[in-house]
């Protein structure tokens, strides 16, 4: 495995000297700036403000940790990189003025993000015409790869751009509905989702097999995602006698939800995705204890791999946790990393002057040890890996239950 070891930040870093201008090794233009060697920036979007913001800056810092590893490592040789991050805020609208502002920078040959599956709805489009590389380590709607079609079988992929190390809400909500049926044994669940893309489609997706498994939903409904005050549809679970709330969200919402069903007297769990597991969940709820939530891979803290990437991090000195996409995000940079790699050696050692073309191109032929584990792309332009965890939170904090690979079909 690649060594990752962080980049000690010198005097002269902090003078500067990360910014990069010139290149003098491009095919194209020739400029020049930082030696021989050639810019290439990486854009990164997600909301580094906002309700989501604790996701979003660990989403930033982990793709700004893969890009300075790269760089100490002289990874690409001639090519120094250099990270231009966005703040989409969460809104689909700024994520695609944000996509503009890297299809306008000629320097761009990949973007990572962003967390939102609505916010990559509107990003998706633009990138792709401009035919630039997008990976995101948080976006599991699966009709961004596949298009409606994957609900009958008829799975098409979307934009030859797009590219994922997070896995689909298909295979999110059948783990999530064989663990709550099987391990946890809940027969009679509610189901509630804040119909935006994220949460809709993964509420589908657990309905779906929930019902499967020989599952019950006795009752479901829909909630604005801004609202805080939910006693009114608590007041509807309450009179169906539910083992549970499953809820299709995020954390900002799901918190003050679960407290208020707490409170109401009925002690059942809140079951979520990785859209609620974040650690501001357990903070935001003073009654957590006992709620559910589904996440991509093995936790990284149990993973060999992700030990230097854990390190690395800490002693980087951000001042935000990695959160819940620390290590997919990290994977997501580091495959566009591999990518740029490809193409400068089918290049003679040169960035190509078509280098977006070139680093697509390359996406195909990716694949590595990650963070996470084995990282390469399917041919929708998803993850290989399936693998999910089910968390429960014990003492305020999220604690792992269970790991499988979920049955489909």
């Amino acid at each position: 495995m690649r060594q990752r070891s962080i980049i000690a930040i010198t005097a002269a870093l902090a003078a500067g000297s990360l910014t990069l201008t010139a290149c003098g090794s491009r095919d194209d233009d020739g400029k020049s700036g930082s030696g021989d060697k050639t810019t290439v920036v990486i854009g990164v979007d997600a909301p580094t403000t906002g309700d989501l913001s604790a996701l979003g800056l660990g989403i930033k810092n982990s793709a700004d940790l893969a890009i300075k590893t790269a760089n100490k490592q002289g990874f690409v040789k001639g090519v120094e990189f250099k990270l231009e991050a966005t703040d989409d805020q969460a809104q689909p609208s700024v994520g695609q003025q944000n996509a503009q502002k890297f299809i306008s920078d000629k320097d761009v040959l990949g973007v990572v993000g962003p967390l939102n599956s609505s916010v990559s709805q509107q990003m998706q489009k633009p990138l792709s015409d401009a035919g630039l590389t997008q990976v995101s380590p948080a976006n599991t709607g699966t009709e961004l790869t596949q298009g409606d079609g994957w609900k009958t079988g008829k799975s098409v992929r979307q934009f030859k751009t797009f590219f994922r190390t997070a896995t689909t809400d298909e295979i999110q909500g059948a783990f999530a509905a064989e663990y709550l049926y099987t391990k946890a044994g809940i027969k009679k669940t509610y189901l509630i989702d804040d119909q935006k893309t994220y949460g809709a489609g993964l509420a589908a997706s657990f309905k779906t097999n929930y019902t499967k498994l020989g599952g019950k939903i006795v009752g479901s409904d829909h909630i604005n995602p801004d609202d805080r005050d939910f006693n009114a549809v608590v007041a509807k679970i309450k009179k169906t006698g539910a083992q549970a709330l499953y809820y299709g969200g995020e954390y900002p919402a799901a918190a003050p939800l679960s407290q208020q069903l707490k409170d109401s007297g009925q002690n059942i769990p809140l079951m979520g995705g990785d859209g609620i597991y974040s650690a501001e969940f357990p903070k935001l709820n003073k009654k957590a204890d006992g709620d559910l939530a589904t996440s991509v891979g093995k936790p990284v803290e149990q993973l060999p791999s992700a030990k230097e990437f854990i390190a690395n991090y800490k002693n980087a000195g951000y001042k935000d946790a990695y959160e819940a996409y620390g290590g997919l995000t990290y994977d997501a940079t580091w495959s566009i990393i591999e990518a740029v790699k490809i193409a400068v050696e089918a290049n003679d050692g040169k960035v190509p002057s078509d280098g977006r073309k070139a680093v697509l191109d390359a996406m195909a032929k990716v694949k590595f040890d990650g963070v996470t584990g084995a990282i390469s792309f399917d041919e929708f332009g998803d993850t290989t890996n399936h693998l999910m965890t089910a968390y429960k939170v014990k003492n305020n904090a999220w604690t792992p239950e269970y790991s499988a690979a979920p049955k489909i079909g």
